[in-house]
């Protein structure tokens, strides 16, 4: 009794289709509504407007995209702006090979 061949904690087990967290899920149906009201507003009628129209969903569905390594686009975008913009510290490494003039 009690064995179990999946970990309870695993990624995927807590993900919406195992791929989706719910955020995802919101941006793509954000995405989806605009395109569908911009659709219904404008009405295009040449490739380049229908184009235009389907932008909110085609950046939202890129957005959500999953891609190896990562979970999906959207987590890449994020990693790389917290690295660059918010947590830029300086670490200063003191060890036996470190040349380090102000000492505490």
């Amino acid at each position: 009794m009690n064995e179990y061949l999946i970990a309870a904690n695993t990624k995927r087990g807590q993900l919406i289709f195992n791929v989706f967290r719910p955020i995802d899920l919101g941006i793509i149906s954000g995405g989806t509504v605009i395109t569908f009201i911009l659709f219904l507003i404008f009405q295009p009628d040449s490739l380049f407007s229908g184009i235009l129209v389907l932008l909110p969903f085609l950046s939202c569905a890129f957005l959500v995209m999953p891609i190896p390594n990562y979970h999906n686009v959207l987590c890449v975008l994020t990693n790389v702006y917290n690295f660059y913009f918010v947590d830029r510290n300086e670490l200063v490494w003191k060890g036996w090979g470190a040349k380090y003039e102000y000492k505490d």
